[in-house]
């Protein structure tokens, strides 16, 4: 058994679904991102792992245990809330040693846990600080300490980062995935941002309507999304109707807006598909036998360049890195072209109702 494993866990209120038949296993010391839009089910999914929403339907296994008739307070998981949650009216120390206290741990042991986890996430310096003298990624450190030093067989994160400004958040994902790492907790984090379940997990699960749409690795759930959802939710795709009209062991050949693509070998039977490729995978041609387009749209990004082509295909978004120079403009002709392998064709999919 997983260290940590959902079974057929399902939550209802009166006739709306917000989790179906949820199925998971996460290996000890690894870290799991339960990624979706908003009102997907991931937070609620958090919460009956959690112990703060009985499950209507299910089981959830830790370590072997079964958690279904054990209250939140006596889970000892360490959980991380999107406000952090910290008390004003005490330091840092503090803060993190109420976990400790509440469980009647003695002084010295008390101390010194403290002292460690504050070394852990590189605050030992501000123990004696107040929380309102702290920057958000202090804060957020803080919180974490707390939750950690409790020693939790479990770490959940509810949306850890949203509340910090962009540059902060990308250098806390770092932070985040270091003290993971060091403190050899599982983690289970809830998110809604795609570069952040990408950067920081070993799993990304991706949820819609209440559902698995997709788990695997974050190079694999964006390189081989198995949906139309996956491929648009995890960064920018050109996601296109097309009919499969071959296959063969050695290729297979779609018809979208009369234009003929080829890709590799797929498992789908002829008739209407969707297919998608990654801007970035898009490359600028010279030649005239490759697809036309005009540009429609150029924006500076930095470290990049994002241009609206229209082509007979539709519109397509293209990423070109900055090399120093600028790109195509609005108005101008281009040739676009892609290596075949990086063309998915999907299924087209039917909306479920969550009713």
């Amino acid at each position: 058994m997983a260290f940590l494993e959902l079974q057929g866990l399902t939550k209802l209120y009166n006739h709306f679904v917000a989790v179906s038949n949820f199925d998971l296993k996460v290996d000890k010391g690894s870290f799991v991102s339960l990624l979706g839009p908003s009102g997907c089910g991931k937070t609620t999914t958090l919460q009956m792992i959690a112990g703060f929403t009985e499950p209507s339907s299910g089981s959830i296994f830790l370590n072997g245990k079964d958690l279904s008739n054990i209250p939140a307070r006596k889970r000892g998981l360490g959980i991380v809330f999107q406000s952090y949650a910290l008390f004003m009216h005490m330091t840092v120390a503090e803060n993190v040693a109420f976990g400790l206290e509440m469980r009647k741990i003695d002084r010295s042991e008390r101390d010194r846990r403290v002292a460690d986890t504050l070394e852990l996430v590189h605050l030992a310096h501000l123990a004696d600080r107040y929380p309102v003298a702290m920057s958000g990624g202090q804060r957020q450190r803080v919180a974490l300490a707390r939750a950690l030093v409790i020693e939790p067989e479990l770490l959940l994160l509810d949306e850890p980062l949203s509340n910090l400004d962009a540059k902060l958040r990308e250098e806390m994902q770092l932070e985040l995935r270091r003290i993971q790492q060091e403190a050899g907790v599982t983690t289970v984090m809830v998110t809604h941002d795609q570069s952040e379940a990408m950067a920081l997990s070993d799993s990304v699960v991706v949820m819609e309507n209440g559902k698995i749409r997709q788990e695997a690795t974050p190079f694999d759930v964006y390189e081989t999304p198995t949906s139309p959802f996956v491929s648009n939710f995890l960064g920018k795709s050109n996601n296109m109707r097309a009919e499969l009209i071959s296959q063969t062991p050695d290729g297979a050949i779609v018809e979208c807006n009369g234009i003929r693509l080829e890709s590799d070998p797929v498992s789908l039977p002829q008739g209407p598909v969707v297919v998608a490729i990654r801007p970035e995978r898009i490359e600028i041609a010279s030649s005239a036998t490759d697809i036309p387009g005009r540009v429609t749209e150029r924006v500076f990004l930095g470290s990049q360049w994002l241009l609206k082509v229209e082509t007979g295909l539709g519109e397509l978004l293209v990423t070109r890195r900055n090399t120093g120079h600028r790109e195509a403009a609005p108005g101008d002709q281009v040739f676009l072209n892609w290596d075949r392998r990086h063309l998915r064709i999907l299924p087209v999919e039917q909306k479920v109702s969550r009713t």
